[in-house]
């Protein structure tokens, strides 16, 4: 993939292409895999000087990606594409990536579209991932440089990532609130965590938009993204997720997976400067869910 940048002071080739993003580690794949670097049309070496005003160009060489990643077929849901991100709609009941337990997750189902689409980068970067049992918006950068980019703006905490979610709980839940609770792992499962003042900072925002007795349709925002962040932070206030009975969630109202669901997505584009901004309908079994709580 070639990109385009005017040098805007005299410096260093790498130190210019780092403030634009290109990594240490992508400067070494340009070097040593085929890619190029020109100023003005001349190739040049990453310690070439600029003057302000000239023009680089940079060639980054194609990724092969993992021989160990099986292309899977499945019909994506594909909500916006272009030629650095693709957005798609996860379904439940699918990993984000293989592991021991999950051999058809969803890097296996965008690895098998990027062959059929014959596109020259086949590694999946995963920018936003999610549990297995959640769903809604999964975005995908489809060139290293890309992840980069975005992976600068998810610590910069400059994604915006919003769930709905049905929680359930015997106390009141105000109606807006923030949830700033550290979440460790369980010193007995590799799996589960929990709020504990050896975890990470993490921090949730939230506001309810509909009651239903006990269970709450609540509109979230993730302000961090910890392992299992919604899911313990709200069983950590008393309001578990229905259904989740990782993290004591009922099980009693039809819906056998966490009732979360990732609805909105907003970023600004590194490539473009726009502000882009998404969203994905709830599923079908969580809108079921409410359907059966309106009436009671």
């Amino acid at each position: 993939m070639r990109f385009e940048f005017i040098a805007d002071r005299s410096c260093k080739i790498k130190t210019f292409l780092r403030g634009h993003g290109i990594s240490k580690g992508l400067l070494a794949r340009i070097k040593y895999q085929g890619g190029h670097i020109w100023v003005n049309g001349i190739e040049q070496n990453a310690i070439y000087l600029l003057a302000s005003g000239d023009k680089v160009t940079v060639d980054i060489p194609a990724e092969v990606g993992s021989p160990h990643l099986l292309p899977i077929q499945y019909p994506l849901e594909i909500v916006a594409e272009d030629a650095n991100f693709l957005l798609v709609n996860k379904p439940a009941g699918y990993a984000s990536i293989p592991s021991i337990l999950h051999s058809e997750t969803m890097a296996n189902f965008v690895k098998a579209y990027y062959r059929e689409q014959g596109y020259e980068n086949q590694q999946i970067h995963i920018v936003t991932r999610l549990d297995r049992d959640t769903s809604g918006l999964m975005l995908f950068a489809k060139h290293s440089y890309a992840h980069s980019r975005m992976d600068k703006a998810l610590q910069a905490r400059s994604i915006e990532k919003r769930y709905y979610a049905l929680v359930s709980g015997a106390e009141d839940l105000p109606d807006e609130g923030e949830i700033i609770a550290p979440i460790a792992r369980e010193s007995d499962s590799i799996i589960t965590r929990q709020v504990h003042t050896s975890g990470k900072y993490a921090h949730t925002s939230y506001r309810v938009l509909h009651r239903f007795g006990q269970v709450k349709l609540v509109d979230i925002q993730l302000h961090t993204g910890r392992t299992h962040q919604i899911r313990v932070h709200f069983s950590h206030i008393g309001q578990p997720l229905l259904g989740d009975d990782l993290y004591g969630g009922s099980m009693d109202f039809g819906i056998d997976r966490q009732a979360l669901h990732c609805y909105s997505l907003r970023f600004t584009d590194p490539f473009t400067n726009q502000e882009r901004h998404y969203e994905a309908s709830l599923t079908d079994d969580l809108e079921n869910v409410i359907i059966g709580l309106q009436k009671i």
